[in-house]
């Protein structure tokens, strides 16, 4: 079986007021990114790697590979107008099948052991997102009086989102819409059951300042090995 990893690189620095797209920013010393390439080629599975990256950005990542003597083996894939397109570039330039775990660039934490079983599971059931229960307290407050919502029906959505390589070139063959937040919104929307495993609290997002810090001090921990 051959393993593959997406992952989407399209973020930029607006929540993190800052000029440098927030998987170029420094993280313990490295870019963001090459945090999470390590993780996944750590993983024993060895997939293979595609870094889908907007073009104009692609140039400045090859100065920081060469500045940091980064010599993970990846693939640069262009990325597209929408997360939904920058994945199916990615899976575009697969040949043949296996499984493909699609990841968020920004999230370094990701550990080799969560790959590893969501790769696992997709490849018996067909896909695996992961996800982790909320702690704090939910409402609806789409409708009037807001209402309470039970933590223990929810979780929220963590990468990778994992797939059988068929299973996820045919829902991508949905047209875009809007409503597509993540590959397993696509799937469910083509008519596929989603299975879920426990994610893990430290595979944190980083999306606002002190997302880089909670992620420095959990790395100095090493909560990830």
């Amino acid at each position: 079986m051959k393993y593959y990893a997406i992952l989407v690189a399209g973020g930029s620095g607006n929540r993190m007021n800052t000029t440098v797209a927030k998987q170029f920013l420094l993280l313990n010393g490295r870019p963001v990114l090459m945090h999470t390439i390590e993780a996944f080629h750590q993983c024993v599975l060895n997939p293979d790697i595609l870094l889908v990256l907007n073009i104009h950005q692609q140039g400045y990542w090859k100065e920081l590979c060469q500045k940091y003597n980064f010599e993970v083996p990846h693939r640069i894939i262009n990325g597209g107008a929408q997360r939904y397109h920058s994945v199916k570039n990615g899976l575009d330039a697969i040949e043949g099948n296996g499984v493909v775990a699609v990841h968020d660039a920004v999230r370094p934490l990701i550990s080799p052991a969560l790959i590893l079983e969501s790769f696992k599971v997709a490849e018996e059931k067909g896909n695996c997102i992961v996800g982790i229960t909320p702690t704090d307290s939910i409402r609806n407050i789409a409708v009037q009086p807001t209402v309470a919502i039970s933590r223990t029906d929810l979780i929220l959505v963590q990468t990778p989102q994992t797939f059988r390589i068929d299973v996820l070139r045919a829902a991508y063959q949905t047209p875009y819409r809007s409503e597509f937040t993540d590959d397993a919104s696509v799937a469910e929307y083509a008519g596929y059951e989603i299975n879920t495993i426990e994610g893990a609290r430290e595979n944190i997002k980083i999306t606002y300042p002190e997302d880089l810090e909670i992620a420095s001090i959990l790395i100095k921990k090493g909560v990830t090995e």
